[in-house]
């Protein structure tokens, strides 16, 4: 245990305040400039995996490239006794999943300006050529305030030349993962994009669109199943709002926003009088030809946390299982804190 230990003769280390597979998170004083800071700790398990660790150290790189008013910033990174850590900015609130499952339903304009913070911090990375892959309630933190800050870019991906030599490994968040990662395609910006429309529908109905029995059988539904209609269960939603929701998470990339910053514009025009009424977004028709599609084994990580709705899913390019479209798969680092205000 870590609890009241100085690290670095500098962090005074608290409760822990969250965590996954790969590290634990820490509330924790910085002595030397008298503030509370949130320390990520890699498990102690992790520590000789040179995995874990070059994907810790990643994730402190991509972060620290990256400054936003709605990103975690990174304050520093080391390693003292065979722990490694990275100090990051406290935020006093909430994730954005506890925030979900506690203030549902969230009222439309609200939902829309948290995904216009959510959105502008992830054009930002874009902007740097950095892809965040794992988009999800659960690594977006929300404050007493409504202010919103991306963090745990621990799997985002640099768009250079050596990104593009990497091996076609799916690595995610099965229920917010795009088809083409289901399919052990690379990430791109517009895999992003598939996510952001993802959490959209969360965060304005309280639920996701896929679920399933396995990891495979939600990866399935994301190649095989549109996007429900969120009318479903919000009957008077303005067709502009879900249409973001139905572009952003059409199944060919090419559907969907070019940028993320095309569908931050949307939302910031989404609820104005004149776009109500618009028609409801349609895909252009696709050749129905191919009946079968080659997508990658996928299973779940030992370093996934619920197997429902955190599962982190990874496979081989190598390992393929065909999967017959016509045949439906059966289905069925903050510390919480009190209710924010309404707006």
């Amino acid at each position: 245990m870590l609890n009241d230990r100085l690290l670095n003769e500098r962090y005074e280390i608290g409760e822990m305040i969250g965590g996954g597979g790969m590290a634990n998170v820490y509330l924790a004083h910085d002595v030397i400039l008298d503030r509370n800071v949130a320390i990520k700790v890699l498990r102690l398990e992790h520590g000789n995996d040179e995995e874990f660790i070059a994907r810790f150290h990643r994730e402190a790189q991509s972060a620290t490239s990256l400054s936003h008013p709605n990103i975690v910033n990174i304050y520093d990174v080391g390693e003292e006794d065979d722990i490694y850590y990275m100090v990051m900015e406290y935020v006093d609130g909430m994730t954005l999943k506890q925030y979900i499952q506690q203030h549902s339903p969230i009222e439309v304009s609200e939902a829309v300006d948290i995904m216009k913070q959510v959105t502008s911090a992830i054009a930002h990375a874009h902007e740097n050529e950095i892809v965040h892959r794992d988009i999800k309630p659960q690594n977006i933190l929300i404050d007493h305030y409504g202010h919103v800050k991306v963090t745990d870019f621990g799997i985002a991906m640099a768009l250079s030349a050596t990104a593009l030599t990497q091996t076609n490994s799916v690595l995610g968040s099965v229920h917010y993962l795009s088809p083409e990662q289901a399919r052990g395609g690379m990430a791109t910006k517009k895999s992003d994009v598939y996510s952001l429309g993802i959490v959209f529908f969360e965060l304005l109905t309280g639920r996701l669109p896929f679920s399933g029995e396995s990891p495979v059988s939600i990866a399935l539904k994301h190649l095989q199943h549109d996007t429900p209609s969120l009318k479903r269960w919000i009957e008077d939603l303005p067709q502009s709002v879900e249409n973001i929701v139905l572009k952003a998470t059409a199944k060919d990339p090419f559907h969907r926003y070019e940028s993320v910053v095309e569908m931050e514009y949307d939302l910031e025009t989404s609820l104005e009088p004149e776009r109500q009424h618009e028609p409801a977004f349609q895909p252009p028709d696709e050749d129905d030809g191919e009946k079968t599609k080659a997508i990658p084994v996928i299973t779940q990580d030992n370093y996934g946390e619920q197997p429902e709705e955190n599962t982190i899913v990874h496979s081989q390019s190598t390992t393929q299982t065909i999967v017959n479209e016509r045949t439906d798969s059966k289905s069925t680092n903050t510390k919480e804190s009190t209710k924010k205000k309404k707006k």
